[in-house]
């Protein structure tokens, strides 16, 4: 039995099973990316009993009314049904958004709904055309609830630590291998549902927003697919920009010289095509622009992101081999004229040429990215993120390594690892995050102590 399996046969044993997180602390655009990338899945049940698959998700829609266009609906079998697809968080959103009295929304074949409350309600046209219902369950997404342990020792330090060193990084491999397992599925569902390459690009561009930013970067690959952003050649950049809300200045008297060309080549090219995407514009609120490291600021980031898609040619063969150096040397090399010295547009010019993507983004995207896809038709890929090193630690991974080693010194060698991290970051989120008993009631120290 693998490590893998192992630590699964553990969790079932001992993981709280209790409901995610709350339907109504669901932001509905935290929903619709999570439905687009196929999280829920494809295949449904209406409120009514009808069977239900998803032929086609659409895409995002430019102009007013419903958030998916140009889907394909299948109902009991049945040829696929063209039109649109409305997603909200609460069923009765639809009468209190007045979409029953907007003619833009006769075109839905299917509204999708997190919650709907004690009553009975029905989603009906301006026509008085009944639609199809579904109710998503939030179990689903398997996301634990989201209170935050303290950074403290918990239980796990006394069996963990009467445990041979070789099977306790055994444990944590086995819960890295896991999460590995699960995030290389994760990503083959949205390959088939949206292609290798538009998952590529959307997984990229999440990983790029880390956690911070990782909503909004996933909103915009997703309302400007890679198919639409190569087509557009040199408004690649532009788009980006312009979709994410960063283009909004209208005065570029403040900024140095470099930066007022900069930004008006931006607006140039985004001024044209302003009408037809400006309804996909991210919301301001969205963005976390504070406590970045200035290297990470999502503006950096986001022209990483166009000059991705610039050479994807080069981005698709790297997936395809999916080899830890090659990946980090293309990185290393990409370049941007005014990226390369600038923090942000209000920053002053660095003399010291910046990476568009550094040394810790690239394991994020191998750990989170590259390696998930190669595992699922390569499994010997394991040995190659097992060997993964780390360049950074975070807080999450801290407060997990001090809650189950305390201040054992095996501590500092396990963050050296990224599969290490990520096994502790899997344990934390299965166990610690779960748990609201501040340790008590938690069956993970007795479950790894029979390991």
């Amino acid at each position: 039995m693998s490590p893998a399996d192992r630590y699964s046969q553990l969790r079932e044993r001992a993981i709280v099973h209790e409901s995610a997180r709350d339907p109504r602390d669901w932001a509905e655009q935290e929903l619709q990316a999570a439905w687009f990338a196929g999280a829920f899945g494809r295949d449904f049940t209406t409120t009514d009993g009808r069977k239900v698959r998803i032929v086609q998700f659409g895409v995002w829609n430019h102009e007013a009314g419903p958030d998916f266009a140009e889907a394909a609906v299948s109902f009991d079998d049945g040829a696929a049904e063209r039109g649109h697809i409305e997603l909200d968080p609460d069923a009765r959103d639809w009468e209190r958004h007045g979409h029953a009295t907007n003619e833009h929304y006769n075109g839905v074949v299917l509204h999708v709904f997190l919650d709907r409350g004690d009553a009975e309600f029905f989603t009906r046209t301006t026509e008085h055309r009944r639609i199809p219902q579904v109710l998503l369950d939030p179990a689903m997404l398997d996301e634990p609830p989201t209170p935050q342990p303290e950074a403290k020792p918990g239980r796990c330090v006394a069996p963990l630590r009467a445990m041979p060193e070789e099977r306790v990084r055994e444990v944590l491999y086995g819960a890295a291998q896991f999460r590995l397992r699960r995030k290389g599925a994760a990503l083959a569902r949205t390959t088939d549902l949206h292609g290798a390459d538009e998952t590529l690009f959307q997984s990229l561009a999440g990983t790029l927003g880390y956690k911070s930013n990782k909503l909004p970067f996933t909103l915009l690959a997703q309302r400007l697919p890679l198919k639409l952003l190569r087509a557009a050649k040199d408004d690649v950049e532009a788009l980006l920009f312009g979709v994410a809300g960063f283009l909004n200045q209208n005065d570029l008297g403040e900024f140095d010289t470099p930066t007022r060309v900069y930004l008006r080549s931006l607006w140039e090219r985004w001024w044209p095509r302003r009408a037809e995407f400006e309804r996909l514009t991210i919301p301001h609120e969205l963005w976390k622009m504070s406590g970045q490291r200035p290297a990470n600021h999502p503006q950096r980031r986001l022209a990483a992101l166009a000059q991705l898609v610039r050479h994807w040619p080069s981005v698709r063969s790297l997936r395809d081999d999916c080899v830890a150096d090659d990946i980090a040397k293309f990185c290393s090399k990409l370049r941007d004229e005014y990226w390369d010295h600038h923090y942000t547009v209000t920053s002053k010019p660095s003399a010291k040429r910046m990476a568009l993507i550094g040394e810790s983004r690239v394991t994020e995207m191998l750990a989170n990215v590259f390696l998930p896809i190669a595992i699922n038709t390569d499994p010997a890929k394991w040995i190659t993120f097992k060997n993964l090193l780390a360049t950074l630690s975070n807080r999450r991974v801290e407060i997990a390594a001090l809650r189950l080693f305390g201040g054992s010194s095996i501590t500092t060698s396990l963050l050296k690892s990224a599969a290490a991290q990520q096994g502790l970051l899997q344990i934390y989120e299965d166990f610690c995050q779960r748990d609201a008993s501040d340790c008590q009631h938690c069956l993970f120290p007795s479950q790894v102590a029979k390991w």
